[in-house]
């Protein structure tokens, strides 16, 4: 049996924006990345306490993700990945495709045994990825970077933002993950913060079919994950339950157009797809995961613009655990319809996009049209447990 992680005393994931500065000009760019460092960024001393401090939450430790900007423009990068694998930490890395993530960088990436490296690829289409990233010929050093990385045996994990730009191309990027020979991806359901705009955003029922969508495409040998999505774990956790005792989701479940689509697709891609590995660990912003900013400044998330404090005046231990922002969110004493949701602590809703569209961390989710109870009387009616699916 798999022991809890205690989200009440650790996170689980710290991600470190190591520096705003990045190459890329990405126009849904949470961090609002610009060519140079900004004054105030974690100092090598600084960042290795900060390192310290996440030692400090005891083994065993969260993982620590650098990312930016691009934590490629550091020129520090490498001393900080070595001093914090000398403090027994697992590094993962989200650099930038650019000209600085060339062969060497490759090479380096390899020789201090990186647990894995994100590469964003948000549409199979060059055009499409190109526009969104702000600089012609991205999609293609992507695509060959992605091959690099597979070659070289190193752990690649795919990051895809879902909006309305990529959302119709989702079926043809799991057939060029596959081709790719990619084992994880990760998608990131858009939130209205830093360069992303409400324009660009779905709508509730789209959010809804993009999420029965990726619970398919997990059944073409992909782990599938979802950022500021955890309503796709509700819908996983529903989908297998009724598949389970043979039952049909779709029947049950009516997804909308766009899932039919992109289902229909996805099978004349890639045919009958096998064992779903759809990943549904319970975190949300705040509960199980950080993120420290350039300047030390500590949030829930990198989309959650509400500071809790910075670690140049109080340590991160005492910010996660004690901070009453964290503390606020760990409760999950959400207010609409997150409040009354039987899945809240397992869901909870985006945090992020609850700030985003009201300005308030606790109130509903706007992208979710689930209503509280729903599922349970389905639950009910098939003799299901929702208790024990639940844990």
């Amino acid at each position: 049996m798999s022991i809890r992680w205690p989200y009440e005393e650790k996170p689980l994931i710290i991600f470190w924006e190591t520096t705003k500065a990045c190459l890329l000009a990405c126009k849904h760019c949470r961090a609002e990345a610009i060519t140079e460092p900004l004054p105030g960024e974690l100092s090598t001393a600084e960042g290795k306490r900060l390192i310290d401090q996440i030692v400090e939450f005891g083994s065993p430790y969260p993982i620590l993700i650098l990312t930016g900007g691009d934590p490629l423009m550091r020129k520090d990068l490498w001393e900080m990945v070595d001093y914090a694998k000398s403090r027994g930490l697992r590094i993962a890395l989200a650099p930038s495709v650019t000209p600085l993530l060339n062969d060497d960088a490759i090479k380096e990436i390899k020789e201090h045994k990186i647990s894995s490296v994100s590469i964003s690829l948000d549409s199979p289409y060059p055009e499409v990825h190109d526009n969104i990233r702000g600089v012609e010929g991205t999609w293609q050093r992507t695509i060959e970077v992605i091959k690099k990385f597979v070659k070289e045996g190193i752990n690649v994990q795919v990051n895809t933002v879902v909006m309305r730009e990529t959302v119709n191309g989702l079926a043809n990027m799991v057939k060029l993950l596959k081709d790719l020979n990619v084992k994880t991806w990760e998608v990131f359901y858009l939130i209205p913060v830093g360069r992303a705009s409400f324009e660009q955003d779905l709508t509730p029922q789209e959010w809804e079919d993009v999420s029965h969508f990726l619970y398919e495409a997990s059944k073409y040998g992909i782990k599938v994950r979802t950022t500021e999505g955890p309503m796709f774990r509700r819908v996983t956790l529903i989908r297998k339950a009724l598949e389970e005792i043979g039952e049909d989701p779709d029947e049950i479940l009516n997804p909308g157009p766009l899932y039919r689509r992109l289902k229909a697709r996805l099978r004349e891609l890639l045919g009958e797809g096998g064992r779903p590995q759809a990943h549904t660990v319970g975190t949300r912003d705040g509960k199980g995961i950080v993120f420290v900013s350039y300047n030390g400044n500590v949030y829930p998330s990198g989309f959650l613009p509400v500071s809790a404090g910075n670690i140049r005046v109080k340590s991160l231990v005492e910010i996660y655990k004690n901070s009453p922002l964290f503390k606020m969110l760990r409760k999950a004493a959400f207010r609409g319809r997150c409040g009354r949701c039987e899945f809240k602590d397992l869901c909870g809703g985006s945090r992020a996009r609850a700030y985003a569209y009201f300005k308030d961390v606790l109130a509903e989710d706007p992208a979710c049209p689930y209503s509280p109870g729903k599922y349970d009387e389905i639950l009910r009616k098939y003799k299901i447990d929702v208790a024990s699916l639940l844990g």
